[in-house]
């Protein structure tokens, strides 16, 4: 009797997304509101008849845009499938031709019709000239084919897929879509649009020109001249990789295997780059090496040489992001280094295994995956770096700097760009396949469910010893570089005026107090505001996405499944560069006309930071027994109750360093950001690089300063929000730390 009950009972998801639609195409703005949907002056501006603010329903009663006409055959199609049981296979047949019809006409409409009419010329030759245009969509087509989405999501559930479970499927459903149109559309955007002429065809001779073009493949720098971007990129890339990784297991061999006492100020000390623009250690590069800089004349006026421009190039850039990148290989390698079971470590050593062949047999080989993925991180970012090339490469070419003036230089060469960042996406994606080819499927599981009371060795003599000396270097380096960044925002004018001042604060961060309230009279307030707006609405929804993928990943089963890992995780292997300039391409024109606005900025950030919420929600979620799912499902709960109130509150620290991360490289992110802030969204990055492309470096610094304050107060309040997890391990000291 209950489940017949059950069974006949009103759907309410199924009538939310019902109403959904209706509202979508009747009540809100069928397209983009220019001055911004969330300022609600539309409504006093003209709505509903006015054809910039009329739903569908209104442009097709006064005779426009009669395409969007048919989308009415399925939201009445839909109405068809309340007071029908799931089990009626009516009821999934309606939902499913539904939602097909109903989202497949709105992407046929939105792509068939541009801003001259049809879009194709078999179209034009079909049906004639049209004699409207398309514009971008907005917050009502977004609504309805969020509809029509979903209603077909709930009819393959209502078919028997995963269950019948309609949280599942519509979750998946949901990702499939949002990963295809903002990260496979786009790139395949940028892949066509490296086959177009100037007239507005295609060609391959034209791809194979600006291909094989020889300032990208150039040699030169055998025989004294100059090789191409590709070259200097992968090269400089490779070098990266390997020395980030060496130091980044230094420094996690510093604090898991020795005595080290300050091992807290260590990871401080590791931390600093990540939260900095990564353009700043550049400059601070040049306030200590530059021709003015205060090393370089130290040692001009000890010896009495010139001063040369040795840093302008790929020395400068391979030491800036060595410092940048290094605290990243670190963070991937300690958690892998204290992961090795002691247990094994000590077997080998009552197998009277010395000190140096157990690490060297033992430990080491046990690290390989972190070390993988070590130097994969190093090498894509430094692909991937834009700020320290542009102001430390000199007459060294890289991708992303050539990507950059193709773009915005005198040249706009969209199809040149197109086809360096086809370059560079095929260097990182064949580094993330090489570094999973590498690793195999050989398994390095040391940490099992029993308990390792263990103790790890010390390194070997003959190993600490090198590895000392490194940290301290590098650490001292480091603590000289963040000095000269502090002492740089505060002097008049480095190397020529360094009487002390705050002139640079003042004139960026100036406040005034007036009869009508504050006044942020500042000039770098507007970037800065707009930096925290954007950061803040993409880090919680880059969590949500991320962590949705995570559930589906550890804890169901379907058809497809590692051709959906692969394709939420390609984001991870594509540059930033590379995504600001397929964004350009993809979203320049309807039917998702963003460029120019805050969406963009944040949809970029979004799945630019996603694989880090997945991968932090997998390794989370992989900690939790599916016997917790188990039993909340076999009480009567479903599986969206089931996330719901029991796996997000066990996932609090997972959530939490997502937020975080998340906020964190939004606001110090800019090699996709260089492309599509514009006037009104102004970002803090783009700002900068304009004083530093200024030569007005004191306010450049003074900017990333207060930027580093503000990361370091994120951080913070993440150490207090998840506090520390302790592991249940003896140390070299007693038990716990």
């Amino acid at each position: 009797m209950r489940n017949a009950t059950r069974e006949n009972a009103v759907h309410p998801a199924l009538i939310f997304w019902i109403a959904a639609g209706w509202v979508g195409f009747c009540l809100l703005p069928w397209y983009g509101v220019e001055d911004g949907f969330f300022t609600f002056e539309w409504l006093l501006d003209g709505y509903p008849f006015d054809e910039d603010y009329a739903p569908a329903a209104f442009l097709i009663g006064q005779g426009e845009k009669l395409w969007l006409a048919p989308l009415l055959l399925p939201l009445v199609a839909s109405l068809f499938a309340l007071g029908r049981v799931k089990s009626d296979p009516v009821y999934a047949r309606i939902l499913v031709m539904t939602g097909a019809v109903g989202f497949g006409w709105l992407m046929a409409q939105g792509f068939g019709i541009g801003i001259r009419g049809f879009s194709f010329e078999w179209l034009k030759a079909l049906f004639g000239d049209l004699g409207d245009r398309q514009f971008g969509m907005g917050y009502g087509a977004l609504v309805v084919a969020s509809s029509f989405l979903f209603l077909f999501t709930q009819g393959i559930a209502a078919r028997g897929a995963i269950n019948g479970d309609v949280f599942v499927v519509s979750a998946i459903g949901g990702v499939i879509v949002i990963v295809t149109t903002f990260v496979f559309f786009p790139i395949a955007k940028m892949l066509v649009a490296a086959f177009i002429t100037e007239e507005g065809g295609y060609s391959a001779s034209v791809f194979v020109s600006k291909f094989f073009d020889d300032r990208l493949w150039g040699i030169g720098c055998l025989s004294g001249g100059r090789c191409g971007a590709a070259w200097n990129s992968f090269f400089l890339a490779l070098i990266v990789g390997f020395v980030t990784t060496a130091l980044g297991l230094v420094f996690a061999l510093v604090v898991t295997r020795s005595g080290f006492r300050y091992k807290r100020l260590l990871r401080a000390l590791t931390v600093l780059p990540i939260i900095t623009p990564p353009f700043v250690i550049g400059l601070a590069l040049i306030l200590l090496f530059g021709l003015s800089g205060s090393v370089t004349q130290f040692f001009a006026e000890l010896f009495g040489i010139q001063p040369t421009r040795w840093l302008y190039g790929m020395p400068g850039v391979l030491i800036a992001q060595t410092l940048a990148f290094t605290p990243i290989a670190f963070l991937v390698l300690i958690g892998v280094v204290e992961g090795v079971s002691p247990s094994m470590e000590e077997a080998a050593q009552t197998l009277r295994a010395g000190r140096w062949e157990t690490f060297r047999t033992v430990s080491l080989p046990l690290m390989r995956p972190g070390l993988a993925n070590a130097f994969l991180l190093g090498f894509i970012e430094s692909m991937a770096d834009f700020g320290n090339p542009l102001v430390l490469g000199g007459n060294f070419d890289v991708l992303s700097t050539e990507i950059f003036f193709a773009i915005v230089g005198a040249q706009y060469d969209q199809g040149r760009a197109a086809v360096l960042a086809m370059v560079l996406l095929f260097f990182t994606l064949s580094a993330f396949y090489a570094q999973r080819m590498w690793l195999g499927k050989k398994n390095y599981t040391t940490v099992s469910g029993k308990g390792d009371a263990g103790v790890h060795p010390l390194m070997p003599r003959g190993l600490a010893i090198p590895v000392f000396i490194a940290a301290a270097v590098w650490g001292l380096f480091t603590i000289v570089v963040y000095c000269m960044i502090l002492y740089g925002s505060v002097v008049e004018l480095w190397g020529v005026n360094n009487t002390l001042t705050f002139k640079h604060y003042v004139t960026a961060f100036s406040v005034r107090i007036e009869e009508t309230g504050i006044r942020w009279n500042g000039a770098a307030w507007d970037s800065f505001w707009t930096t925290i707006k954007i950061s803040a609405a993409a880090a919680p929804l880059t969590a949500i996405v991320g962590l949705v993928t995570a559930y589906l990943l550890t804890r169901q089963t379907f058809a497809g499944k590692n051709a959906f890992e692969f394709g939420t995780m390609l984001s991870f292997a594509i540059p930033g560069t590379v995504i600001g300039v397929s964004y350009i391409l993809a979203f320049n024109v309807p039917p998702i006309e963003i460029t120019g606005t805050g969406i963009i900025l944040i949809v970029s950030f979004i799945f630019r930071n996603m694989p880090v919420g997945v991968r932090a929600g997998i390794a989370s979620m992989s900690q939790l027994d599916k016997s917790l799912d188990e039993s909340s499902l076999t009480l009567g709960a479903n599986s969206w109750q089931t996330f719901r109130a029991i796996i997000l509150p066990l996932l609090r620290p997972a959530i939490l360093a997502a937020l975080v991360y998340s906020f964190v490289r939004a606001m110090t992110a800019i090699s996709a950001v260089i492309f599509l802030v514009s006037a009104e969204y102004d970002m803090a990055t783009s700002y900068i690089i304009g004083r530093v492309e200024n030569n007005d470096y004191g306010l450049a610094i003074a900017y990333s300063t207060t930027l580093i304050v503000v990361m370091l107060s994120a951080v913070g309040i993440l150490q207090l929000l998840v506090g520390r997890t302790k592991i249940g391990r003896r140390t070299q000291f007693g038990v716990g730390e």
